[in-house]
Order: C-alpha cells, then structure tokens, then sequence
C-alpha cells in the first residue's frame, strides 16, 4: 500500500503551491538535525552505562547501527532534500526544460523515504531505551 496515497495530508500538500512544498523540505531538515542530536543523546546515554562482557556484543552492535545511521541515512537524506531545492531554485529560474511536476514528483517520493525513515528510527529509538534500561548506571 502506498503510503502517500492513504496519506491525505501528502495528497493535499502535493496539491499545494511550491513555497508549501518548500516550507515542508525545510521542516525535513530541521527534522533530520534533531535526529542528530538525539543519536549524539544515545551515544552519550551509552557510553556512560556499565557494559558487561555479556553485553559487550550487543553494546558494540548499537553503536555501529548509531554510527551507520549517522553517517549514511541522515547524509543522504539531507543530501536528497538539497538537491530536491535545488530542483526548486532551477524550477523559479525558469531554466527550460523543467516544471513544478518534476518538484512534485521528487517531493513524493522524499516524503515516502522521510515517512519510512522516521518509523525506522523510532523502532531504532526503542531498542536502544530497553537496552538500556538492561544495563547498569
């Protein structure tokens, strides 16, 4: 099931003129920079709790998924949202051979990745509370 479609918010923001489409990228990049701050949060969170050698297996685990979440899903997010108002900047330059469908359909599609992003890392979030709540101060 396309998330997009059952989404009447997506559908009416689709629908909205570009400096709505903009105002939500922009809202996306504020998104994505307090991800990052949380996932400074949980590195500190777990850096400073007692890690046995039963769970060292585990604790080094998390903190590659932090880092991998990092370095790759929050880099080519902010990166896709760049380009996606670059698109836009080109789109109001009336640069020839470009129109707000092109933006619309990127934006679609950015949504679709933010929405799937966001749900990942709040189960993200949750393993990293319970196992933390495993481990002692």
């Amino acid at each position: 099931m396309n998330t997009l479609i059952a989404n009447p918010k997506a559908q009416y923001l689709l629908g909205a003129g570009l400096d709505v489409l903009h105002f939500e990228s922009r809202e996306w990049l504020d998104t994505l920079d307090f991800y990052k701050d949380e996932v400074r949060f949980f590195e500190d969170l777990l850096n400073k709790k007692e890690i046995s050698k039963n769970n060292n297996a585990d604790y080094e685990k998390m903190l590659k998924n932090l880092d991998k979440i990092h370095k790759d899903l929050f880099d080519d997010l902010e990166e896709s949202i760049m380009k996606h108002e670059q698109l836009l900047s080109r789109i109001e330059l009336a640069e020839k051979g470009l129109s707000d469908n092109d933006y619309r359909e990127k934006h679609q599609h950015i949504y679709n990745k933010m929405n799937t992003f966001s749900n990942d890392f709040k189960t993200f979030k949750k393993i990293v509370f319970d196992y933390s709540k495993r481990l002692k101060l």
